[in-house]
C-alpha cells in the first residue's frame, strides 16, 4: 500500500508539473494554426528547403510537426505531392526535431540548457537531410500514401478556436495522467524491490559506452520506450531522487532527441511508403555517434581544467 501510495503522488505531482507546461503551450499553438503565423512560417523557410534537397512546400510538414507533433507532420506530408526522397528526407528531419515547444519545456524542466536542445535538435535534422540528398540519387518518384489525411471541421470564430485549445490541452493533460500515474506506480514498486538497482548493473555496460552513469538508465530506457515528453516523469524523478548528475542528464537527453520513442516514431511512417528500417537505423547510429562524441569531449574539457587547477594549485 506504502508502494502504490508514493507511486500514485509522485504520479499526479509529475502530471501536475508536466500539466503547465503541456496545457498553455497546446492552447497557444492551437490558437496559433488559425491565425497567419504558421503561413507567414513557412513562406519564411520556403527558400532555405533546396539546401536540403526539398521543394519550398516540404516547409509545410515541416512547421507543423516542428510546431505540433509528428502526427501533424505528417498530416501536412499526405496533403503534398512529394517524391519518395522528399518524404524520406522530411521523416528523417521530423524524426529529429519535432513537438519543440513541449518537448523543449521537459528538457529544461529537467534542467538541460536550451541552447544544447535547439543545437541539436535542429543541428540533427539539417546535417542528416544535407547528407542524405548528396548521396542519394533514386527516389524520385512520386511518394503513394497508404492513407488519407483526416478531414477536421474548421473553428468558426475565436470562441470556437479558444474552446477547440481548452479540448485539446485538457485531453492532453488527462492523456499524460493516464500515462504517467500507472508508470510512476510501477517505477516505485521496481524501486521499492531493487529491481532499479539490478536493472542499472545489467545495463551499465551500455551506459558506460556512452558516457552516462548507471543511475541514469530508467531514464534512457523509459525514452527509447514511450517518448521524450511522456516519459518525462520518470526522467524528472531519477534528477531529483537518483542522484542523476545535470551532466548525465544532459547526456541521456542528447541521446534520446535522437533516438526516443523509437517503435511508435518509426511505425507511425510505414503509410508514407518509405523505408523505416533505413529511418531507425540513422536514428540509433546517430544517437550512439553523437552521445559517445559529446562524453568524450566533455570528459576531455574536464580533466584540462582539473590539470589548470592543479598546476595553479601547485
Amino acid at each position: 500500500m506504502d508502494t502504490l501510495r508514493n507511486g500514485f503522488k509522485a504520479g499526479l505531482h509529475t502530471t501536475w508539473t508536466l500539466g503547465k507546461i503541456i496545457f498553455p503551450i497546446t492552447i497557444v499553438v492551437v490558437i496559433l494554426q488559425h491565425t497567419p503565423i504558421l503561413p507567414w512560417l513557412v513562406k519564411l523557410v520556403s527558400p532555405f528547403m533546396s539546401l536540403f534537397g526539398l521543394s519550398g512546400e516540404a516547409a509545410i510538414p515541416l512547421v507543423l510537426g516542428n510546431a505540433l507533433n509528428l502526427y501533424a507532420g505528417i498530416a501536412g506530408i499526405l496533403s503534398l505531392d512529394l517524391t519518395v526522397k522528399e518524404v524520406f528526407i522530411v521523416a528523417v528531419m521530423l524524426s529529429f526535431s519535432h513537438n519543440l515547444f513541449i518537448e523543449t519545456g521537459v528538457a529544461l524542466k529537467v534542467g538541460v540548457k536550451l541552447w544544447i536542445v535547439l543545437v541539436v535538435r535542429f543541428g540533427l535534422a539539417a546535417i542528416s537531410a544535407i547528407i542524405i540528398n548528396l548521396f542519394w540519387h533514386g527516389g524520385n518518384e512520386i511518394a503513394k500514401y497508404g492513407m488519407a489525411p483526416e478531414s477536421a471541421a474548421v473553428p468558426d470564430g475565436w470562441h470556437e478556436i479558444a474552446l477547440l485549445g481548452l479540448q485539446k490541452g485538457s485531453f492532453g493533460i488527462l492523456q499524460l495522467a493516464l500515462i504517467v500515474i500507472p508508470l510512476m506506480i510501477i517505477v516505485q514498486f521496481l524501486k521499492d524491490r531493487h529491481y532499479l538497482q539490478k536493472f542499472s548493473e545489467k545495463l551499465s555496460p551500455f551506459t558506460k559506452m556512452i558516457g552516462v552513469q548507471p543511475n541514469a538508465s530508467m531514464t534512457l530506457v523509459t525514452g527509447l520506450v514511450i517518448g521524450l515528453a511522456y516519459g518525462a516523469g520518470v526522467m524528472i524523478q531519477a534528477v531529483q531522487e537518483d542522484g542523476v548528475s545535470k551532466k548525465d542528464a544532459t547526456l541521456a537527453f542528447i541521446f534520446l532527441i535522437a533516438c526516443h520513442a523509437v517503435v511508435e516514431d518509426t511505425l507511425i511512417f510505414l503509410p508514407l511508403g518509405i523505408p523505416v528500417l533505413p529511418l531507425l537505423i540513422i536514428r540509433i547510429v546517430t544517437a550512439f555517434v553523437l552521445t559517445i562524441a559529446v562524453a568524450y569531449f566533455w570528459k576531455a574539457s574536464e580533466l584540462k581544467k582539473e590539470k589548470e587547477v592543479s598546476v595553479v594549485d601547485g
